[in-house]
């Protein structure tokens, strides 16, 4: 058995190998902008690639020997990715907002911390941004395991020329949280925004049936009014108790603990095929008996497998709709393009909101 010092000479040294590594990599990211903007012209260089990033955790993922669990892995690496990725390009992403959303930890969470990221009142501003080119990217939730689709974000694709590029799935842990000021035995009101209320919501009933629950715009904004308040709590997640020095007073009191929730990259670039890719499409049908049914046959006989379908108010004629679809597979795949071949046959238009891969992490 080694000694403490000699098991501790021997990290110094891989640690001082691992230095060399990260900085032989961020040279070869600085290669990679010479060599895109010799070929590609200022106007049209895309450092970000999806696909390729895609590949890149994928990899080390299924390489990885242990003893660290592969998405532990995963996330060194997509730091030391995002980091390289500032030294080409600087990155800036918005994200619905405040600051300490769990929309802020999915942006983190997908693009690492060295870019740079933006919080906005609305998800209609993140579109706005993103399409006038003021942002490179936007993030915005979709849908949650337990209370259904964010139907705000699907109808803005409707009027949107922007394309999914990517996807992010965070586990989401709620957290009741109180100030410095707080009389924990006299809480008498709890903030949060109303989703996450309905997602405690059988907690909150055992633990604080009597206590006033108040919906408000974000987490994040609940988090910030308990700072002042002596009677108050408020349920978000860790983010938003570090940025405003809450205290955790009960953990993970979501009522699912599979509890997850979905969120869209969305940017104006297409995503070439990663190998491991999910396509979302708008469908505008035919207001007829069996239209659904003639949209998702195709599908069936191609052998792909459908992921999501959504309705939505078309806005287009009286009690008429469009289909929200999400499958497996890019696009360009033969089964894919045959599938797609046949369902804008089949109905009124069809736009094709993006094909990307789908989350590693």
């Amino acid at each position: 058995m080694r000694t403490l010092e000699q098991i501790r000479r021997e990290i110094d040294a891989i640690d001082d190998e691992i230095v060399q590594l990260i900085s032989r990599r961020a040279r070869c990211a600085q290669e990679v902008a010479t060599v895109k903007k010799a070929q590609e012209g200022e106007l049209r260089l895309q450092f970000y690639r999806p696909e390729r990033e895609a590949q890149v955790l994928s990899r080390v993922m299924a390489n990885n020997p242990g003893p660290l669990p592969q998405e532990e892995v995963a996330r060194l690496f997509r730091e030391i990715m995002s980091a390289c990725l500032a030294i080409e390009q600087p990155l800036r992403v918005v994200f619905l907002g405040p600051q300490g959303t769990f929309t802020q930890a999915a942006a983190l969470k997908h693009f690492g911390h060295s870019v740079q990221t933006e919080g906005l009142a609305s998800i209609d501003e993140v579109f706005r941004e993103v399409a006038a080119g003021a942002a490179d990217y936007g993030v915005v939730p979709v849908e949650n395991s337990s209370e259904g689709v964010v139907t705000h974000t699907l109808d803005s694709f409707m009027d949107s020329q922007l394309r999914i590029i990517g996807e992010v799935e965070l586990r989401i842990h709620h957290n009741l949280l109180v100030a410095d000021v707080t009389r924990v035995a006299a809480i008498s009101r709890i903030y949060s925004h109303q989703q996450s209320l309905a997602q405690c919501r059988k907690w909150l009933d055992a633990h604080y049936p009597n206590v006033e629950k108040v919906a408000v715009s974000s987490n994040a904004e609940a988090a910030r009014r308990v700072q002042g308040e002596w009677h108050s709590a408020a349920i978000a997640g860790d983010m938003a108790a570090t940025l405003y020095g809450l205290t955790v007073l009960h953990p993970s009191i979501e009522d699912e603990p599979d509890n997850t929730t979905r969120f869209l990259i969305i940017g104006a670039q297409e995503v070439s095929a990663s190998g491991r890719d999910k396509t979302s499409i708008l469908v505008f049908t035919h207001d007829r008996s069996g239209a659904l049914h003639a949209l998702l046959e195709p599908f069936s006989r191609q052998g792909i497998s459908l992921t999501r379908v959504e309705s939505r108010p078309s806005r287009l004629h009286l009690w008429s709709y469009v289909f929200f679809i999400d499958f497996e597979g890019h696009e360009s795949d033969p089964a894919v393009a045959q599938a797609l071949a046949e369902v804008r046959a089949r109905s009124l238009d069809v736009k094709v909101l993006g094909s990307y891969p789908r989350a590693v992490l």
